[in-house]
C-alpha cells in the first residue's frame, strides 16, 4: 500500500498543524462521502471500483482482445480526462521502447484528438497507411472540437482503407448513453459502444471504459488495476485517524503548505515511464481546484533529467513551491554497472551497483538539498510499478482531490473556465 513519508517535512509542517487541520479534513471527507457538497451529481467515481461488475470487465477484455488480434496500431481519440488516465497507466506499465520491439504481442498505442497540429495528423495518417489499425473515440458529447475533428479525419481514412463495413468493426465509441453527436453517429453506424456514466466527470473516469478499454488493448490487467483501486478505496473512504489515511494526510499537508504561501506543487518522478501519471495528476488537480482565484498550481518534473534544467530554480529560486515525490522502491529488472580495468571515467566505485540503487541515492540527495534550500518534500512511497499499485495511486489522488476541493470551498467537479477559450475560438472560426 502507498505510504506517505513525512521525514522531509519537519522544518515546514508540524504534528500540531496536522492535528489542527484534521477537523477540516474530516468535515470535507464527510461532505464527500455523504454527497452533500457542490458537484454531488458527479460522485459516481467514489464507489466505482467496488461497483463495477465482472461482466463489464470481461466484456471490455473480450473487445480488447479482438482489437489486438486485428490491429498493429490502436488509436485512442480523446482529450483531457478522455485519454490522460489511460495514457498514464499504459505508459507506466509498458516497455518505453515498445515501438521498436518486433515481437510485441499487443498493438502499439497512439493518440489523437488531443491536439490541433496539422503536421501531427499528416504524420499519423502516413503511418496508418502502412499498418493495420483500429480506434476508439471517446467523448461524452461528440462535439468537443479537438476529438471531433480528429474523429472526422480518421473516420474518413479508415473507411477508405478498409471499406465502410470493415471500418465499423474497427471503431469503438465511448460516449453518452442516450444523447449527443457521438452517440447518434455510433447508433447510426452500428459501432460497438460503451457508456460514460452521467455521474462521472472526465478527469475521474479512468476506472470506467474510458480508461479500461485502452489499457486492456495495450495488455494491461484491468482486473488487477481495479483491485488496487478497491484496496485504496477500502482505506481512504473510512473516517479514521488522519495519519492512517494517506489521502487525508496528503490533503492536509498540501493545504497547510498552501496556506503558508507555497502556491506551486511539483510532482516529481525519477522514472520517465511515469511522466504521464504526472500529466493526469495535473489535469485532475488543476481543473478541480483552480477556481475563484484559488488553488495550488500543479507542475511536474522528471528527475534526474530535469535537475539539469529546472534544478537550479528549484534549489535557489523563489520559495513558492513544494515537491511531491513518487518514489518507487523496486524496479522490474536489474542493470549493474560493469567493472572497467582502465577506469578512465572514474566510475569503478559504482561497479556492481544497480541503477535503481544509484537512482535512489540521487533521490535522497536531491530531497535533502531541496529541503536545505527551503523546499518542502512530500514523499509518496510505492513498492513497485504494477497494475495494483497504479490503481491504488490513482484512486488515492482522486479521493484526495475531492476532499481538497471542499477544503478550498470550491466545486471540485466542474470546469467553467475551460469554456472561455472555446467561445473565443468559435468566434474566430466563424461558428457564430
Amino acid at each position: 500500500m502507498i505510504k506517505i513519508d513525512t521525514r522531509y517535512l519537519e522544518k515546514f509542517v508540524s504534528t500540531q498543524e496536522i492535528n489542527e487541520i484534521a477537523p477540516e479534513i474530516a468535515k470535507a471527507q464527510k461532505v464527500l462521502n455523504t454527497a452533500t457538497g457542490r458537484g454531488n451529481d458527479f460522485l459516481g467515481w467514489v464507489n466505482l471500483p467496488t461497483e463495477i461488475d465482472d461482466e463489464l470487465i470481461n466484456k471490455i477484455q473480450q473487445d480488447a482482445d479482438a482489437i489486438a488480434a486485428k490491429a498493429q496500431i490502436y488509436v485512442v481519440i480523446g482529450i483531457g480526462g478522455s485519454y490522460l488516465g489511460a495514457r498514464a497507466v499504459i505508459e507506466s506499465l509498458q516497455n518505453e521502447l515498445a515501438v521498436l520491439d518486433p515481437n510485441r504481442k499487443r498493438p502499439y498505442i497512439v493518440y489523437a484528438g488531443h491536439t490541433l497540429s496539422e503536421d501531427y495528423y499528416s504524420q499519423l495518417l502516413s503511418i496508418l497507411d502502412k499498418f493495420d489499425y483500429a480506434m476508439t473515440v471517446i467523448s461524452k458529447s461528440g462535439t468537443t472540437t479537438e476529438p471531433a475533428v480528429a474523429f472526422r479525419i480518421l473516420k474518413s481514412h479508415i473507411e477508405k482503407k478498409y471499406g465502410k463495413e470493415e471500418a465499423r468493426s474497427r471503431i469503438i465509441a465511448i460516449t453518452d448513453g442516450s444523447k449527443g453527436a457521438l452517440h447518434n453517429i455510433a447508433k447510426q453506424e452500428g459501432y460497438t459502444t460503451y457508456v460514460i456514466p452521467d455521474n462521472v466527470g472526465g478527469r475521474y473516469s479512468v476506472f470506467t471504459p474510458v480508461g479500461l478499454l485502452p489499457i486492456a488493448v495495450s495488455g494491461g490487467d484491468i482486473a488487477k488495476l481495479i483491485q488496487g483501486a478497491r484496496d485504496m478505496q477500502s482505506i481512504v473512504t473510512q473516517e479514521i485517524s488522519i495519519t492512517d489515511n494517506p489521502a487525508a494526510l496528503y490533503t492536509a499537508i498540501r493545504n497547510i503548505l498552501y496556506r503558508k504561501g507555497k502556491k506551486i506543487e511539483m510532482m516529481v518522478t525519477y522514472i520517465p515511464a511515469m511522466r504521464y501519471i504526472s500529466e493526469w495528476w495535473k489535469q485532475l488537480f488543476g481543473e478541480s481546484e483552480g477556481k475563484e482565484h484559488k488553488g495550488i498550481l500543479p507542475h511536474s518534473v522528471t528527475y534526474t533529467t530535469d535537475l539539469h534544467s529546472m534544478g537550479q530554480y528549484v534549489q535557489d529560486g523563489e520559495r513558492i513551491m513544494f515537491e511531491t515525490v513518487l518514489s518507487v522502491n523496486n524496479s522490474a529488472t536489474n542493470v549493474n554497472i560493469p567493472f572497467d580495468e582502465a577506469n578512465l571515467d572514474g566510475l569503478n566505485y559504482l561497479q556492481q551497483k544497480t541503477l535503481t540503487t544509484i537512482n535512489h541515492c540521487a533521490e535522497e540527495g536531491t530531497a535533502c538539498a531541496h529541503v536545505d534550500g527551503g523546499v518542502p518534500v512530500i514523499r509518496l512511497e510505492m513498492n513497485c510499478i504494477n497494475e495494483e499499485t497504479i490503481g491504488e495511486l490513482l484512486y488515492m489522488m482522486e479521493y484526495s482531490c475531492g476532499i481538497s476541493g471542499y477544503v478550498l470551498d470550491v466545486n471540485p467537479f466542474d470546469q467553467p473556465g475551460v469554456e472561455a477559450y472555446k467561445t473565443n475560438m468559435f468566434k474566430l472560426l466563424g461558428k457564430f
